[in-house]
């Protein structure tokens, strides 16, 4: 009786070893890929699964997005500049059984080709192309990486470059460049508003031209402005045009003086010889 008893005792720890081997729990965000006797049988959904102990084995795969970096790559432009560059790859499994079968690291196979891709598309870019087309270069690596990825049951769904160093002579030259390119607009939009001011005061000598009272407005003006400090000086301003006028007068004056003969004197006549004693001359010759 009692080598009986331990026979069940042994019995039940057995079946409950095989019980707890053959219960598999698939989460939601995995895929569990199922071999018996080392050959693919199929997949199995999220939940609680059975499995043959000894002969089943499962492996659960996750279908979440992984984020991976690219380690940083001393590359060469096309133009001969040496830049590192790093970049950052977002994957995901859509074949659980391809990344399963296909390739022994997925991950690693991953890396490995994305550090070639990158050193082989930048490289085909000048520095400019580089730093300002950093989109183009985002896609041109992905599809080539999704065309052989896809092979291994992966999606590659977003790569972005992280980050350029570039060699400080470069830095330099570029910081120089910048620095001209703003003094350059600087000019520009210092000459513009000079040509726009220049506008805006011909327009107005315009107005003042054909309006004389908006000239005496703007001279009451400018004292209203003059008042307002604490000066002890007040300046009258004159009007400009009508000093002018009467400038040109003066000067047409003087010279119209200048060009004139001056007056000749009065010619004296000699008075008679005889005169009566009343003092009226007698005129005419002796008979």
């Amino acid at each position: 009786m009692k080598a009986l008893g331990v026979v069940v005792v042994v019995v039940c720890l057995l079946l409950l070893v095989a019980l707890a081997m053959s219960i598999r729990i698939v989460k939601q965000y995995e895929d569990g890929v199922l071999f018996r006797l080392g050959r693919v049988i199929g997949e199995r959904a999220p939940g609680l699964r059975l499995i043959i102990p000894f002969v089943d084995v499962l492996h659960r795969i996750s279908l979440r997005i992984v984020t991976m970096p690219i380690q940083s790559q001393g590359i060469i432009t096309r133009d001969n500049v040496s830049v590192d560059v790093s970049a950052v790859a977002y994957f995901k499994v859509v074949d659980a059984v391809k990344s399963v079968v296909a390739i022994e690291n997925v991950k690693a196979a991953i890396d490995q080709i994305a550090q070639t891709t990158l050193r082989k598309v930048v490289g085909q870019h000048t520095l400019d192309e580089t730093l300002s087309e950093t989109d183009k270069i985002n896609l041109d690596i992905r599809a080539i990486l999704d065309v052989t990825t896809i092979e291994w049951g992966v999606q590659v769904t977003l790569v972005e470059l992280k980050d350029i160093q570039l060699p400080e002579t470069m830095k330099r030259a570029m910081a120089r460049q910048a620095e001209a390119e703003r003094e350059k607009r600087a000019k520009i939009i210092a000459a513009e508003g000079e040509s726009l001011a220049a506008a805006a005061l011909g327009d107005a000598s315009d107005t003042m031209m054909a309006h004389p009272l908006a000239l005496q407005l703007r001279n009451l003006q400018t004292l209203v402005e003059l008042g307002v400090d604490k000066n002890t000086t007040v300046v009258f301003p004159a009007p400009l045009m009508s000093t002018i006028a009467e400038l040109g007068t003066f000067l047409a004056r003087e010279g119209a003086a200048a060009i004139e003969p001056p007056p000749q004197p009065p010619i004296a006549v000699p008075k008679p010889a005889a005169a009566v004693a009343n003092g009226t001359p007698v005129s005419g010759s002796a008979t």
